[in-house]
């Protein structure tokens, strides 16, 4: 099935059903309102992939930053958002693996991300990943106040 999945740039018609699949993808406190996910999406430093199938639905995207920290580039992963019918098949590894080459290929030496201390699915993911735990971000989602674990990935230069 992942055959049939082409993984494309963002672009502006795509904001509505990326919104849409991120309120399916997450609970309340942990989605994006649609002017949030654009300006995300739409940073001049953002890279942005986005998996769809050969009927034009999008199952899948990633949201990756660029950023300048000190005298080195890191990426950051704003969010990584897959149809629940395109879990567990490889969909999630395929974007975040295009993510980490596209911000490789930008200067980025490391990935890092945030994740619900509470979601052991999305640890397992990101640790199978090569991401490693290297804190604990207290009352990093909003209003909810939940815990996030940081995680971090060394990029490797080719």
């Amino acid at each position: 099935m992942i055959d049939e999945i082409s993984l494309c740039d963002y672009r502006p018609t795509y904001l509505d059903a990326m919104h849409r699949l991120d309120q399916d993808c997450f609970s309340p406190e942990f989605r994006f309102d649609k002017e949030w996910m654009r300006v995300f999406a739409e940073e001049p430093d953002a890279v942005v992939r986005v998996a769809v199938i050969t009927n034009g639905e999008i199952v899948g995207f990633v949201i990756v930053h660029i950023e300048q920290i000190e005298t080195e580039q890191r990426a950051y992963v704003v969010t990584l958002d897959v149809a629940e019918g395109y879990r567990r098949r490889g969909l999630a590894g395929r974007l975040l693996r295009d993510a980490e080459e596209r911000a490789t290929a930008r200067g980025a030496r490391w990935m890092e991300l945030h994740v619900f201390s509470g979601n052991e699915g999305a640890i397992r993911f990101y640790e199978r990943s090569g991401y490693g735990r290297t804190g604990v971000r207290r009352r990093f989602y909003g209003k909810s106040g939940l815990d996030a674990f940081v995680y971090r990935k060394y990029l490797k230069f080719v």
